[in-house]
């Protein structure tokens, strides 16, 4: 892998990372429209962890007061919002990391064809659409009860269908239980924390079994255009919803999906 393909598919993970549009279908349309494979396990480790990296910096402030009151709550302090809030990303994280230990193989290879993300594409896009149409409402992120968490948890196990997209369903399920644009995307952002985390490490410890395959000028590369192309994304992401909301990505959605399903029925299957 040269310095320029490195850029560009790191460049691909951080604008659509965190975007409602599924990643994974994006680095699959870069393999069809290249036919080069999308990347090692060292380099996909390097994406995510510049990944982690951006959003543990744009939410430090969060991030902080989360850990600081959920810990002060823990030696016998009083609860507070932060400190609910850490154990509702705590709560809403369990439901992916078991399902995702259970049915990791399946999500990878029975589901990774582009029939499959071309519908997700689309039938995940719609949902967002008319949930951001019909039910979305003003709650934030801090009146969320433990019936809310499940439910957004349980839809973020959906993210193992490729093309779902992680940001996308979960900023879905939260929109349909009342909350603001941005208080939804700021929670699915906040519960990517512990998810890419957790990733990150699995995966590196594969790699410790299997040894660095990327030159380490394009390890270096990726990770820092991943690094800076998602705190970009993120930060102009929530600018933009607020303004004109989710409708865009909807559309843009259901165009990849299309494209995606032209290539299946183009070659039979």
């Amino acid at each position: 892998m040269d310095t320029a393909q490195a850029a560009i598919l790191a460049l691909i993970q951080g604008l659509t990372e965190f975007l409602p549009i599924s990643s994974q279908a994006h680095l699959v349309l870069y393999s069809l429209f290249t036919g080069r494979d999308y990347q090692g396990l060292d380099f996909d480790i390097l994406l995510h962890a510049g990944s982690l990296v951006a959003v543990v910096t744009y939410f430090r402030r969060e991030l902080w007061a989360m850990s600081r009151d959920w810990i002060g709550a823990l030696r016998g302090g009083q609860n507070t919002g932060d400190s609910r809030l850490a154990w509702w990303i705590i709560i809403g994280t369990i439901p992916a990391g078991v399902f995702g230990l259970w049915l990791k193989d399946l999500a990878e290879v029975a589901l990774r064809s582009p029939l499959i993300m071309g519908s997700a594409l689309i039938v995940f896009g719609v949902l967002l659409g008319w949930a951001d149409w019909r039910h979305r409402g003003e709650r934030d992120e801090y009146s969320l009860t433990l019936k809310d968490v499940l439910i957004i948890g349980l839809a973020q196990v959906l993210a193992l269908i490729p093309g779902a997209s992680r940001s996308g369903i979960t900023i879905t399920a939260a929109l349909f239980l009342g909350m603001s644009r941005e208080a939804a995307a700021r929670f699915s952002f906040l519960l990517s924390v512990p998810i890419i985390t957790a990733a990150s490490l699995l995966g590196a410890r594969d790699l410790l079994n299997g040894g660095m395959e990327t030159d380490p000028t394009a390890l270096l590369v990726g990770f820092t255009v991943a690094l800076v192309s998602t705190y970009a994304c993120i930060h102009y992401f929530l600018a933009f919803i607020r303004r004109i909301g989710m409708q865009p990505f909807v559309a843009y959605r259901i165009i990849l999906g299309l494209v995606l399903l032209s290539f299946f029925v183009s070659w039979g299957g």
